[in-house]
């Protein structure tokens, strides 16, 4: 059902905030995105093609055509992977323009009920899975690796380890941290964690929430600014993004590496550690927003391939053309909302593609695709014929007693 927003004051409104008009108009409706388009095709939406989105956008902005549910359900079924920009000749910057559309689908239109829990958990908790701050360093109780709690423990660390909000409070993930912080260990680094940090908040603004993505950069950034640290080492490769791309402008000057970036740079090192042969076939998927968005594709390769055992074997899409989990730009949390539109979900069309290409284990390095894909494990019947492992996990199995 179509529904107007309402009178001609937010039609200007919504061409005041789609600002970004050029890139808009350097679209030529090649069709080239509709290839690459990961939603395109499992979607149950009257959907023109991945082009109407940017057509949508002209449309709103020339006051057209009303800012309505029908355009937000489009607009809300991107989920920002970014391929669509990789292949475009006119290089469209998608990246920019959508969460512009996504902040007035919030503000004019709504969001669904899933998606705002989470913005109000976020807001109210620093994280968006509703748990107490005061529990975000309980998952390093019991490691046999000394975890220093900067502000708690005072001093100077080399590396701040930005833990992030699936590792310190999801259980399946929280494994991944420990993994991290034993590899830490083994390499001697001079590394601490706090619990003073907030969510990053990339996924909140890219889903239409920027205030909510500033509030929660100014309170990170005033946590920084009482610690004494040389380098930020991130989990998750969208509080990565935010924190290498965007926290700059609120002052952040430290350099932000993903695990990835950091572990290959001690490669000769971590090598040593490495003598438990895992004796299996394993492939990568390239996370959007380590790969596509911040170019980041060796490295978690070097560290597979640094691994006794491991044969390690590509899918058709790899690298700058891999296949988005779903995830991302709120996606992670509207699986409800999804269910209603979509033929399948993008986790499970990976695995089968991780299947057909011989792979035993599926590596990722990303909670989103963690946590995803192990739900996609389960709902293609492949429990015992696929595992799902971050990277982290694979090294510290493979580490030496």
């Amino acid at each position: 059902m179509t529904v107007d927003v309402g009178p001609p004051e937010r039609a200007r409104t919504a061409e005041a905030a789609l600002t970004l008009s050029e890139e808009m108009y350097k679209c030529v409706h090649c069709g080239l995105c509709l290839d690459v388009c990961p939603s395109y095709d499992v979607l149950g939406l009257e959907t023109e093609s991945s082009r109407g989105r940017i057509a949508f956008m002209k449309l709103v902005r020339e006051g057209r055509l009303p800012l309505n549910p029908r355009v937000a359900s489009h607009w809300e079924s991107c989920f920002q992977c970014l391929a669509c920009q990789e292949v475009c000749p006119s290089a469209v910057a998608v990246g920019e323009l959508m969460p512009q559309a996504r902040a007035l689908v919030v503000e004019h239109v709504g969001v669904p009920k899933e998606l705002q829990e989470v913005f109000e958990s976020t807001s109210r908790y620093g994280n968006p899975l509703g748990q107490s701050p005061r529990r975000r360093t309980a998952w390093t109780r019991g490691l046999a690796v000394s975890v220093p709690e900067l502000s708690r423990d005072g001093g100077a660390v080399d590396v701040l380890l930005f833990v992030g909000c699936y590792p310190s409070y999801h259980p399946r993930v929280q494994e991944v941290a420990r993994a991290l912080v034993e590899i830490l260990g083994r390499l001697g680094v001079n590394f601490g964690i706090t619990r003073e940090e907030r969510c990053a908040g990339d996924s909140q603004r890219l889903a239409g929430e920027a205030g909510l993505f500033e509030y929660l950069a100014e309170q990170n950034m005033e946590a920084f600014g009482r610690l004494q640290f040389g380098e930020l080492l991130v989990i998750d490769p969208h509080e990565y993004n935010a924190l290498k791309n965007e926290y700059p402008r609120f002052g952040l000057s430290q350099k932000v590496s993903h695990y990835s970036e950091f572990l290959a740079r001690s490669l000769d090192a971590l090598k040593e550690q490495l003598v438990n042969p895992l004796d299996t076939t394993v492939t990568y998927h390239d996370p959007c927003y380590l790969g596509r968005k911040n170019k980041v594709y060796e490295e978690p390769r070097q560290l597979l391939r640094a691994i006794p055992g491991v044969n390690l074997v590509e899918m058709p899409r790899n690298r700058a053309n891999s296949f988005c989990c779903g995830g991302g730009a709120g996606g992670m949390w509207l699986d409800v909302e999804a269910a209603q539109h979509y033929s399948e979900r993008l986790s499970e069309r990976r695995l089968d593609e991780a299947v057909r290409v011989g792979a035993r284990v599926l590596a990722v390095a990303c909670p989103y695709d963690l946590l995803r894909f192990e739900d996609a494990v389960k709902t293609r019947g492949l429990e015992g014929k696929l595992v799902i492992k971050d990277i982290l996990e694979l090294l510290a199995g493979a580490l030496k007693q």
